[in-house]
């Protein structure tokens, strides 16, 4: 896989969730950015290769590279069990899809101090680099767990003592009224299908987000991703 761009270049240089392979950078390029991934690229020996931009414009598969590339691996996923903390928050993901506002969401949450993401098990490789983009780097740090079965991890959340919520407006009260103060989980389904009937059977609570008109669409994921975890973040500072 080939990551594009200063910002994608240093999260998987620092984040290590990945092996960097090479890096290729425009032998004019100098600005501070590009000296301080070059830094660290030289600590955890990794391959740098100085090419002219021309080379760099032929292998990159869009424009906005910046002269700088990563040729790296597969991402190393986490367990569940590695987002467990004292006052934890997780967020499970089901059906959003479109790569752009997986990587948004995954931006905001890692902003917020999410302490883990549970995605469905599927291939992500060919999203990758989009997601990666569109986070700024934060699909990178964020721990980032593949489920064969969402519910089952549900279940073993709530056994840790998770409260879990689902934005889901059915019997919902306002995001506003409820306390995310202890360790909770947050279950955000894509606007197209929404969460499973499995994931929302292991749900205790349904809460939705009030609007100031009689808007009747739902807010896309990474919007509703903002604005709850936002709340958490208000709330558990307040505390």
């Amino acid at each position: 896989m080939i990551v594009e761009g200063s910002l994608s270049v240093k999260a998987v240089l620092l984040a290590k969730n990945r092996d960097v392979l090479e890096i290729l950078v425009d032998e004019k390029k100098i600005d501070k950015d590009t000296n301080f991934i070059l830094a660290k690229a030289y600590e955890s020996n990794v391959k740098v290769t100085k090419v002219k931009r021309e080379e760099i414009d032929a292998q990159a598969t869009g424009k906005k590279h910046g002269g700088i590339l990563a040729m790296v691996s597969s991402r190393n996923y986490q367990q569940l069990e590695d987002c467990f903390d004292e006052n934890a928050f997780i967020c499970v993901l089901e059906g959003v899809e479109d790569p752009f506002n997986l990587g948004y969401a995954l931006r905001t949450l890692y902003s917020a101090g999410c302490t883990g993401v549970l995605l469905p098990n599927r291939d992500w490789s060919y999203s990758e680099s989009t997601i990666l983009k569109s986070s700024a780097g934060a699909s990178e740090y964020i721990k980032i767990c593949l489920s064969d079965d969402l519910a089952s991890d549900i279940r073993q959340c709530k056994k840790q003592g998770y409260t879990c919520f689902a934005a889901m407006r059915k019997d919902a009260v306002s995001y506003f009224d409820v306390d995310y103060k202890g360790p909770c989980l947050l279950a955000i389904g894509g606007e197209m299908r929404g969460l499973s009937r499995n994931v929302l059977e292991e749900i205790e609570r349904n809460i939705y987000i009030p609007y100031a008109n009689d808007f009747r669409n739902a807010l896309n994921a990474s919007s509703a991703v903002a604005a709850i975890s936002f709340e958490i973040v208000r709330q558990r500072r307040k505390s």
